[in-house]
């Protein structure tokens, strides 16, 4: 007895042409499901918690207490907010184009090496694996008053009043900035990327055509490069406008905190508030006063202000190119 090959009623039914289309519209969503997922867990929740935090009296003991607009009221009078922002507007203005200028310039000079390339490139990058608090410990002993190895120097070659650096309020900014100099690393090596990726058939055209150094470099490596600009100018400046850590270690190992006793927030800001930075000001609301209605406005407006500075940037960028 012979099994039918088509036919019968153990045959499977061919799908509809409306299943089919159905299946093939939702199987995109389902790929992406777990992303959007992500999104909505670690990003759109929380915003939007903020966001309505913002509007309360909150401290994580009390039930939030809608508060209306107090809070958003107290931002315009809180004076450590005009000092937390004046103090991390100039490191976002200094530090970023200091930090993209010398990485880039790195990058050029270490292209142009011939021998040993590798071994160059690797002593430039191993100070950006330095763990933060680690690296900013070693920095301001370097930089101390009196016993540092820097200040010692400057004093043996003739410089009778050396700069206190992190101990003095006109230099300590200015010290963050040598402290952000010391690990370029991490954006030289993207940068050297981006140069090696540039098509050297374009340098040729431009060379034949009589182009100068600065005129290829003008108007072949910099277009060229133009994505990974604004790739390294969006991310310093959201990361400058996070500046916590090393202003708060630094803050607290130049004025003697670490060894003194004491909590490290007691030190921000030091000295004389001149690397009190906007993060650290919403650590203190949060984390030391608990007045968490109030973080959650400061937290707002960080966000606020780090996605218009990535919108205008993305626009500057995109006139640049054209």
């Amino acid at each position: 007895m012979s099994l039918p090959l088509t036919g019968g009623a153990g045959t499977s039914r061919t799908p509809s042409p409306r299943l089919t289309r159905l299946r093939r519209r939702l199987t995109p969503y389902v790929f992406v499901a777990p992303t959007l997922a992500g999104l909505a867990l670690f990003l759109v929740y929380p915003l939007v918690s903020a966001v309505y935090f913002s509007f309360t009296r909150f401290n994580l003991i009390q039930a939030p207490e809608w508060v209306g607009l107090d809070n958003w009221r107290f931002l315009f009078e809180d004076d450590n907010v005009v000092r937390a922002a004046k103090n991390t507007l100039w490191l976002v203005v200094v530090m970023v184009p200091a930090r993209m200028l010398g990485a880039l310039l790195t990058a050029l000079l270490l292209n142009q090496v011939k021998r040993a390339r590798g071994l160059y490139r690797t002593l430039f990058y191993l100070p950006a694996l330095a763990p933060p608090v680690a690296a900013t410990l070693a920095f301001v002993l370097l930089l101390k008053p009196g016993t540092g190895p820097v200040n010692t120097a400057l004093s043996a070659l003739g410089v009778d009043d050396p700069p206190l650096w992190f101990n003095d309020p006109a230099w300590a900014k200015p010290s963050l900035v040598v402290l952000a100099m010391w690990g370029i690393g991490d954006l030289m090596m993207i940068f050297i990327a981006a140069l090696l990726d540039v098509p050297a058939e374009l340098h040729e055209a431009a060379a034949l055509d009589g182009a100068g150094s600065w005129q290829r470099f003008r108007y072949v490596t910099l277009p060229s490069i133009s994505p990974v600009l604004a790739f390294a100018a969006i991310t310093g400046i959201i990361g400058t406008l996070q500046y916590f850590t090393q202003a708060a270690v630094a803050a607290s190992v130049a004025s003697g905190q670490v060894t003194g006793g004491g909590g490290i927030s007691d030190t921000f800001g030091y000295p004389e508030g001149s690397t009190f930075t906007y993060p650290l000001w919403l650590y203190v609301v949060g984390f030391r006063y608990h007045v968490l209605g109030y973080a959650n406005v400061l937290a707002v407006v960080l966000f606020v202000v780090s996605m218009t500075a990535t919108v205008l940037l993305l626009r500057r960028f995109k006139e640049f190119t054209r």
